[in-house]
């Protein structure tokens, strides 16, 4: 169910859809994405720390791409739907790729 909701959210804001759900659906991905990565990468605490870290990791990645955007002069809500889509891609895809050559943290104790 979360991941449609979050998954609603980024395609009414990729297709320029007016909804009034549009905005509580796109903070949800804004937060449950980067989330989600960073929790998968951390396999070695225990549960609620390892949600805490996460929260805090996505809070902290929504400013930093935030920031550069309007550093850059660049800011706009697709170019950030974007930036977090591609930084929790590729997060997931390096814990992914760590798993499958068997090195996961649990296991090597990080």
């Amino acid at each position: 169910m979360a991941t449609a909701a979050g998954g609603l959210g980024a395609l009414l804001a990729f297709t320029g859809q007016d909804s009034p759900l549009r905005g509580p659906f796109v903070l949800f991905f804004l937060l449950a994405a980067p989330a989600a990565a960073i929790a998968a990468a951390l396999t070695g605490l225990d549960p609620l720390g390892r949600a805490v870290a996460s929260l805090a990791g996505a809070v902290a990645v929504d400013m930093l791409v935030a920031q550069v955007l309007l550093a850059t002069h660049q800011w706009s809500v697709r170019g950030g739907l974007v930036a977090v889509s591609a930084f929790s891609a590729l997060v997931l895809l390096l814990v992914a790729v760590r798993r499958w050559r068997g090195r996961s943290p649990g296991r090597q104790g990080w």
